[in-house]
């Protein structure tokens, strides 16, 4: 029987789940093999017809919104294109970054499919902006590449904007790309969690999201919990009270 899925928020209209590391959100030409998706498992699992609003990342956990009409779906989606959620990340970087920063650097829109691509759509850069603030370090007594040590960090990212891969993107751009992302990451880091710590997941979280309330026009705030590998790695970096 399928597992169900973390409910963390419900009323008439919403429903927010904590979307485990490595489910999709709906299908998507990229992954054509694959046949579970969150949409179809909280539509089943509530048995409701359930709307996306907006997406995140296969390999990214955390929040994740829907609606439970038609009407709210259409005023959650502008909010996210509005940029009218706040919405806050935990990640693990490579590398001692700055306490905090700024990134301010347009993305070009990553397309999907052959059809898009041959098409040239979406070739300009979109404008992009994130922010962040260092809440830990750590260092390992592992040599990778030409260093005799790693050193990574724990962040709280804030994206301004809505861009795909966006945080993974600005992260890799200055030089410290997420632990565990096999696209825009580093693959020797990569390696090192997955033989010493069993980590095999992007170390990208979707911890905090508020928006008012389509219909109540109450301030609504939905938080999720680290799933075990990453909370995991936080207890063993001594991280735990800086989340």
């Amino acid at each position: 029987m399928e597992e169900a899925l973390e409910i963390l928020y419900r009323d008439r209209d919403i429903i927010a789940i904590n979307k485990p590391s490595g489910l999709l959100v709906h299908r998507s030409p990229i992954d054509k093999h694959e046949t579970r998706f969150a949409l179809q498992l909280v539509r089943d699992q509530i048995g409701q017809y359930v709307y996306p609003v907006h997406r995140l990342d296969k390999p990214t956990s955390g929040v994740l919104l829907f609606a439970l009409n038609a009407e709210v779906a259409k005023v959650l989606s502008l909010l996210f294109r509005e940029n009218r959620v706040k919405k806050e990340y935990i990640a693990v970087v490579r590398g001692y970054t700055d306490v905090s920063a700024e990134i301010n650097y347009p993305l070009k829109q990553m397309l999907d499919t052959k059809v898009e691509k041959e098409k040239g759509i979406g070739k300009e850069a979109q404008e992009a902006q994130t922010s962040f603030v260092r809440l830990a370090t750590v260092e390992l007594p592992y040599p990778v590449s030409r260093y005799p040590v790693a050193r990574y960090s724990l962040l709280r990212l804030f994206p301004h904007t809505g861009r795909k891969h966006q945080l993974r993107r600005h992260m890799k751009h200055i030089f410290h790309p997420i632990v565990g992302d096999t696209k825009h990451g580093r693959g020797e880091h990569n390696k090192l969690f997955r033989e010493k710590f069993e980590s095999h997941r992007l170390l990208l979280h979707a911890q905090y999201i508020s928006f008012e309330h389509p219909v109540t026009k109450e301030k609504i705030e939905i938080e999720a919990a680290l799933d075990e590998v990453f909370l995991e790695l936080c207890k063993l970096f001594a991280w735990q009270d800086h989340l």
